[in-house]
């Protein structure tokens, strides 16, 4: 497997996660999304959308990052990463789908440099969009933590024991939401998840600083 990621990219971190926690060796191809090297004709042919990660399978190259981890999923099982009973697969769809669905898109490079480029909105501007957003999905994540502590009781990941989907997408916006200073207070379910996931060995080997493009 050839994973072409960005350090930064947290679509990219989430499928870093995915691997590191199921043990799958790959190779990891950089993409400097701010040099623009997504948009080169070689990565072009590879990537439709010209967006990372892509996940190169035996000569196939696999987009978007939900698809690829739900293949991981389905190709290598353990330890999985999605409850075996219906409804909760579906409630741990749902955490994952806030942050990947709901908050990401709108504050994603592309957004943010729209703002800045074609908008001529100024950096203060910019950065005060990026934290309104991105609190206000945290807070909706964090109703959802409670609604299933309410339902199934405590837990020490996102959902249940084991680091799931979810995990793989909190963390890499938490990472983000560190970065563009927003207000993380009030939200102790979320931020004792994240530390939870932070702990394990895996998501550490996956982590920016980690990656062999990483920039201080």
């Amino acid at each position: 497997m050839k994973l072409y990621s960005y350090f930064r990219s947290s679509a990219s971190y989430r499928v870093r996660i995915a691997l590191a926690i199921k043990g799958i060796a790959y190779d990891y191809q950089p993409i400097h999304l701010v040099k623009g090297e997504q948009r080169g004709d070689a990565f072009a042919a590879l990537s439709a959308d010209r967006l990372v990660p892509v996940l190169e399978v035996d000569g196939v190259p696999l987009a978007q990052s939900m698809a690829i981890i739900e293949y991981l999923e389905e190709t290598h099982p353990q330890p999985p990463l999605l409850p075996a009973e219906p409804l909760a697969r579906a409630q741990v769809r749902a955490l994952a789908q806030t942050i990947a669905c709901e908050i990401h898109p709108i504050n994603n490079l592309r957004v943010l440099k729209y703002l800045s480029h074609e908008l001529q909105v100024d950096d203060a501007a910019k950065n005060a969009w990026y934290r309104h957003w991105c609190r206000a999905g945290l807070e909706a994540f964090e109703r959802q933590l409670a609604q299933l502590r309410a339902s199934r009781g405590a837990a020490t990941f996102c959902f249940g024991e084991s680091p799931t989907l979810a995990d793989c997408c909190l963390v890499p916006q938490i990472f983000n939401a560190q970065r563009f200073a927003v207000e993380l207070s009030g939200l102790p379910l979320t931020m004792a998840a994240h530390e939870a996931a932070m702990a394990l060995p895996a998501v550490q080997r996956a982590q920016p600083s980690a990656c062999p493009d990483f920039e201080a």
